[in-house]
């Protein structure tokens, strides 16, 4: 039960990492919660599911669609919704209340094309899973961890390595020191809410192909890339996938001896206590657009 526990604890951290991580790569660069990344999410899993489902595109061609729509909704909601306060210089909450609008917006456009039905990416017959150490593990959980794990070595060797990756760690420790090197602020927000827009797509992909598609589900991933996010110190991207681990062994551990119906009860609780050891730390967050 232990060994199975702390798979499952792993595979679901995993997916708390990506969202993390996209969620720390935008905050990094604009100051503010993104809430609509929980939408980009959602939307990810709804592409995938009409280009493989409704359309029958072959899913070799259909995934890095899905991820290309998911990334240009990121893009599209920080042009249509953010920049424009950002040009007027709207106060960080204006922002975070923007972004809850616009997650409301894009989940309730979700649903009246889909409906409110509940939707599965899955196909073909259930097969059995693979016997590890006395844990069981799926094929499609073994994709969801390779899948991660290789994502998030992409990604580190994108921020350390690349021209672009180096700007856009500049640009979040000191946005006007970038600005008088010659790098522009809103080139590189831009690639922030392409890229982490793609990883919220991507996460959302790998989800549904183990769980069902719905309108509200991504409420419940951005509350949990949040808490990932702080518990591995907001701004963080390393912090992101320790504090997305972190959270998902300790979500499944938890249930070993409480009712499952909990787990997400458990993940606030954490967020409490560890806000209670860092009470600033949440209201940096929200509010410190100036710092790291």
């Amino acid at each position: 039960m232990l060994n199975q526990l702390l798979l499952n604890g792993i595979i679901a951290g995993s997916i708390y990492a990506l969202i993390a991580i996209g969620f720390t790569i935008i905050y990094r660069t604009v100051r503010f919660f993104h809430l609509a990344h929980g939408a980009v999410y959602t939307a990810g899993a709804y592409a995938a599911y009409t280009l493989i489902k409704l359309l029958k595109v072959s899913p070799i061609l259909a995934v890095p669609i899905a991820v290309l729509l998911s990334a240009l909704l990121g893009v599209v909601i920080d042009l249509l919704v953010y920049r424009p306060l950002r040009k007027e210089g709207a106060s960080d909450l204006v922002l975070l209340l923007a972004s809850f609008g616009a997650f409301i917006f894009v989940q309730n456009l979700i649903q009246l094309i889909y409906g409110a039905q509940i939707l599965t990416l899955r196909s073909g017959e259930v097969k059995e899973g693979h016997h590890i150490f006395g844990a069981v593990i799926t094929d499609v959980q073994i994709l969801i961890l390779l899948v991660s794990l290789f994502l998030m070595l992409v990604l580190w060797l994108f921020i350390h390595k690349t021209k672009i990756g180096k700007a856009m760690r500049a640009v979040a420790d000191d946005p006007l020191g970038a600005s008088v090197v010659g790098i522009d602020p809103e080139r590189i927000i831009f690639v922030a809410f392409l890229v982490g827009s793609a990883l919220a797509g991507i996460a959302g992909m790998l989800i549904s192909l183990e769980t069902n598609i719905e309108p509200t589900m991504g409420f419940t991933a951005i509350l949990k890339g949040m808490i990932a996010a702080i518990i591995g110190g907001i701004g963080s991207i390393p912090g992101s996938v320790f504090g997305g681990f972190f959270l998902g062994l300790a979500e499944n551990l938890g249930i070993w001896k409480i009712p499952s119906g909990w787990k997400d009860a458990i993940s606030f609780v954490i967020l409490i206590i560890f806000l209670l050891f860092r009470p600033s730390g949440i209201w940096s967050a929200l509010y410190d657009r100036g710092g790291k």
